[in-house]
């Protein structure tokens, strides 16, 4: 008898050569970018983690796949957004998921300017609790241990040695401090230097530019996100991925257009690679969360290329001898409308 069931899926197997049966119908293009076999996945929140001098203890999601030993740790930081939900432990699902479904263990903190949170503007650090951010993740760097034991199954599978850090938006610039980029303190006028000499790589989603002393910034950014005036990007020495969208205006934040988020690159040393979107607008898809009101521009293609290139990328730079980002790099180049990348 024949089996349309079977033949089905042959037809499909043969006309997605390099998909799994886990993408989204929708991928498109980004179907032909190379990626590894996905495993399930566990997730596990609220881990509290005690933070004394905190306003609150930290609170995190810790998702990994449900095999393996050894797993590289990706700590993700959630953008500020007008989300009520998303900017919290529970957002940036579409990237946490995937890579976790790929072999890495994903911490995802909720930072003290999250809206869970609602911590008023008297706060100490408030609104966008720039240095707690970044001290967040030294607490979980300094609390792996503790992590391991408080989330079934992980005891003894993670592999300290290999911890990237990623970040979306306001995360980028979490993730560029990390990373070693410095900062002027508007308080105070000192130089801030808060680099992580255990993170070995990060990936910068949609982060802010140069304010160029100010004059690169929005009145508003100017008024409210003085942090943002005077960044120095040439102390990054830690190799990153800057990822932008050729269409991400930010008016709120600069008054230059797109070319403003690739500034992380343009201004840092080496090994960098710039990955730009085209059509990409400021949540390059839909990366916050799944049917997320405030994508702008959603596409399952867009955020199954920004999957599986950041995966592809830091495969490679936490496993030098790995040719994941060689080889995505070149699928991409033999794929038209979709993005571009560029490294030195």
């Amino acid at each position: 008898m024949y089996d349309q069931t079977n033949s089905a899926k042959s037809a499909w197997r043969e006309a997605n050569s390099v998909r799994t049966a886990w993408d989204h119908a929708l991928i498109g293009r980004a179907g032909d970018l190379p990626v590894s076999e996905p495993t399930p996945v566990m997730s596990v929140s609220p881990v509290v983690l005690p933070a004394p001098g905190r306003l609150l203890d930290l609170r995190l999601r810790v998702s990994a796949p449900i095999v393996g030993r050894e797993l590289p740790i990706i700590l993700l930081s959630h953008g500020h957004g007008l989300s009520n939900h998303l900017s919290s432990l529970n957002g940036n699902a579409p990237l946490a998921e995937f890579w976790a479904a790929h072999g890495f263990v994903v911490i995802q903190p909720t930072h003290l300017d999250s809206k869970t949170l609602n911590l008023g503007p008297e706060a100490a650090g408030a609104p966008l609790f720039w240095r707690s951010r970044v001290e967040d993740m030294k607490r979980i760097l300094d609390n792996l241990g503790a992590l391991e034991a408080a989330v079934p199954g992980l005891q003894g599978r993670l592999d300290p040695s290999r911890v990237a850090i990623a970040g979306l938006s306001l995360g980028g610039h979490t993730a560029s401090m990390l990373l070693g980029a410095r900062l002027t303190d508007p308080d105070d006028g000192s130089i801030v230097a808060l680099a992580e000499p255990r993170i070995k790589a990060g990936v910068l989603l949609s982060a802010p530019g140069d304010g160029a002393d100010g004059a690169d910034l929005s009145a508003f950014a100017n008024e409210h996100f003085s942090f943002f005036r005077s960044p120095s990007f040439k102390e990054m020495t830690t190799p990153a991925l800057v990822v932008a969208g050729d269409a991400d205006v930010s008016p709120h934040l600069t008054t230059r257009g797109a070319d403003w988020h690739a500034d992380p690159y343009r201004l840092s040393s080496g090994p960098k690679c710039l990955l730009t979107l085209f059509g990409g607008e400021h949540l390059l898809g839909g990366v916050s969360g799944y049917d997320a009101g405030e994508t702008t521009d959603e596409s399952p293609e867009r955020v199954a290329a920004v999957q599986r290139l950041t995966w592809a990328y830091l495969r490679s730079a936490l496993y030098p001898e790995e040719r994941t980002w060689a080889e995505a790099c070149v699928a991409l180049s033999k794929i038209s409308g979709l993005g571009q990348v560029e490294c030195k």
